[in-house]
């Protein structure tokens, strides 16, 4: 039987794969997975989480929306509970970008604890990138940025004080630097 590190580490090593090619949007052009163990590492040193099911689906919380990989594939590598996590923090790509930005700000007060956690963490983690290496993006998109996302985890503050406290402080120094 595998272990609990073995699941985070599986999850590590097929994230790593499927986004071989993809770049962070800032111009350090950062590997995206770096993203996904951000995300993941946040949880477990800001948010105290030991969960190797929330730690396997904060690193593949990207896979199914951003890759080839299928809720089938993320089902059959890595069991319902990962699979479960990964969708229901997964948006649709099929939807216009301006709906999907609207869903996850009516869908954030129904999320489980555990997508609630992920979801604190990636917001941090987008908001901390945004700032340490931003896109090309005028003052005024990376400050509606910062606005939607504080819009989204108003409802998900309480899953996490440590996480939500971080997330004021990398918010703040988001408007501050585009203020």
């Amino acid at each position: 039987m595998e272990s609990d590190l073995g699941l985070v580490l599986r999850a590590a090593r097929y994230a790593a794969h499927q986004h071989r090619d993809q770049r962070r949007k800032g111009h350090g052009k950062r590997p995206y997975v770096n993203h996904c163990l951000d995300v993941a590492d946040l949880l477990v040193r800001v948010g105290g989480v030991d969960d190797p099911t929330l730690l396997a689906g904060a690193i593949l919380h990207d896979v199914v929306e951003d890759t080839d990989a299928t809720e089938d594939d993320v089902r059959r590598l890595f069991g319902d509970a990962v699979a479960d996590l990964v969708m229901e923090v997964t948006d649709d790509k099929s939807l216009p970008k301006a709906e999907r930005k609207r869903l996850q700000e009516a869908h954030a007060a129904h999320k489980s604890p555990s997508a609630r956690l992920l979801k604190l963490a990636d917001k941090i983690s987008n908001l901390r990138d945004l700032v340490a290496d931003p896109p090309d993006w005028p003052a005024a998109r990376c400050l509606e940025y910062v606005a939607w996302a504080r819009r989204v985890v108003a409802p998900m503050r309480a899953a996490s004080p440590a996480l939500a406290a971080l997330f004021d402080e990398v918010a703040s120094d988001a408007e501050l630097r585009w203020a």
